[in-house]
């Protein structure tokens, strides 16, 4: 494992509690906690698709403007990946879950990071971005 993965799960450990949740973000009493901290930073297409609709949740697309434009998940807020430290503070609120999006979940995942260093405790990345809303949500947001 690269160096700075390793500093970054180790700071990741510190920060988060081991406790059994499951996408959604429900506890489960008894079970075994998981000792990945980085499933806490993540949420799947489908689990954020179900609080979008009971509108629970913030969705921030951090792609860039011309993918945006090539596609989008419909009521998601475009805030590029280099915009969001100039932009958090006056724009999202940490009380708020925000869920974030890019094409695979790289970036978001980067920005989720750095959004929970921030005091953003809620923020989580959508695991494999617009590709995998596309497949596994609505397979009519066109892939590219």
């Amino acid at each position: 494992m690269p160096a700075g993965h390793a500093a970054l799960i180790s700071m990741l450990q510190r920060r988060r509690p081991a406790i059994s949740r499951s996408d959604s973000g429900a506890v489960f009493p008894g079970h075994t906690p998981y000792t990945n901290p980085m499933l806490d930073f993540e949420i799947s297409p489908t689990d954020a698709a179900t609080l979008l609709n009971e509108k629970q949740a913030r969705l921030i697309d951090v792609r860039e403007p011309w993918e945006y434009a090539t596609t989008k998940v419909e009521g998601s807020e475009l805030i590029p990946m280099g915009d969001v430290p100039s932009r958090a503070h006056q724009e999202l609120d940490p009380e708020l879950r925000l869920l974030v999006m890019c094409h695979h979940g790289v970036r978001s995942m980067n920005v989720t990071v750095w959004l929970r260093n921030q005091g953003f405790e809620k923020a989580q990345s959508v695991r494999g971005g617009i590709d995998a809303w596309s497949a596994e949500v609505d397979p009519k947001v066109p892939r590219y």
